[in-house]
Parts: C-alpha cells; structure tokens; sequence
C-alpha cells in the first residue's frame, strides 16, 4: 500500500481533460453529451479511489486479525 503522489495527479488529469471536453461539448451545444462525459469520468474516478479504499481495507484487517 505504497501510493505517492501517482493517484492524485491522476485523478487531476482526468479532471483536466474532462473539463476541457465539457467546456468544448458545452459551447458546441451538446450539453447532454457534455454531462455524459462528466459523469463516466466520475464513475472512473470512483473506480480508481474504490481500489484504494479496498487496500486500506485489506491492510486494516490484516493488522487487526494477525493475517498475511
């Protein structure tokens, strides 16, 4: 469970790029297909985090059951 920094600039580069395609979906006058995009990168985001969470979870009962 050795995450440096790799996690958060990732998850800011999603925000980025998806930003930038919402703003141009936006402007274009597709704005459902904008909150579309938004929306899956939300669900990969969460994706990613979830995986994180797990490890914790998987560390935090290794700790406390004395398990490997």
């Amino acid at each position: 469970m050795n995450y440096d920094v790799n996690l958060i600039f990732q998850i800011a580069g999603v925000g980025i790029v998806v930003a930038m395609i919402h703003t141009v979906l936006k402007q274009m006058g597709k704005e459902e297909i904008a909150h579309w995009v938004t929306l899956l990168a939300f669900v990969i985001v969460l994706y990613m985090v979830v995986n994180v969470v797990d490890d914790l979870f998987q560390t935090i009962r290794s700790v406390f059951l004395f398990q490997n």
